[in-house]
This record gives C-alpha cells, sequence and structure tokens, in this order.
C-alpha cells in the first residue's frame, strides 16, 4: 500500500497509542518509538508495528510511536487505521485482516 499523505490514529491517553505516518524518502521503515515501558517492551511494540506495515505491503514509511501501554491488538488497530487514512482508503478489508490472527 503505498503512502501519499500523512496521517495518524490513536491518542496519548493511558493504554493508548498515538501513531503517526509519513511517507518515507530513504524507501524504507523507520520506527520511532517514546515509550514509559519502552525498556520492557520496546522491541515488541516496534516489532507489532514493522508486522502490521508488513501485512499492509507498506515498504516505505516513517512512523512515529507514542505509546501510553497499549496492547498488541490495539498496536495494531491503529497502526492499519493510520495507513489507510494515509493511502486515502475509505475501506478496510476486515476479512483479510481477521486472517492474519486465525
Amino acid at each position: 500500500m503505498e503512502i501519499k499523505q500523512s496521517a495518524s490514529a490513536g491518542t496519548t491517553e493511558s493504554s493508548d497509542i498515538l501513531i503517526t505516518i509519513d511517507k518515507n524518502q530513504s524507501n524504507d521503515i523507520q520506527i520511532n518509538l517514546e515509550s514509559s515501558v519502552e525498556k520492557q517492551f520496546g522491541r515488541q511494540i516496534r516489532a507489532k508495528i514493522q508486522t502490521t506495515l508488513e501485512k499492509l505491503n507498506v515498504t516505505n514509511a516513517k512512523i512515529k510511536a507514542i505509546d501510553k501501554g497499549a496492547l498488541d491488538c490495539t498496536i495494531e488497530a491503529r497502526t492499519i487505521a493510520a495507513v489507510y487514512r494515509a493511502a486515502n482508503q475509505d475501506t478496510i478489508d476486515w476479512q483479510v485482516i481477521q486472517k492474519w490472527n486465525d
């Protein structure tokens, strides 16, 4: 999926994550994470974002993630929403996304 514009999803409230995505000129994925639990879960949070982007066929993006203790399902949902907004896609194929978790 091609990133066409800057977009975000989520909040900085407790138990949530704010994902902001921009097109990356260097044609790769860059993830900048700010989290109070980065030492314990930073690698897992980055991996969840990276895996979600790969499943959506995103190959070049700059991600800024501000985590406030979000669960994996929230990280995935916020990443999906931000990608679809950044790609100007109005509808999400939830059947495909559900198959990821089966």
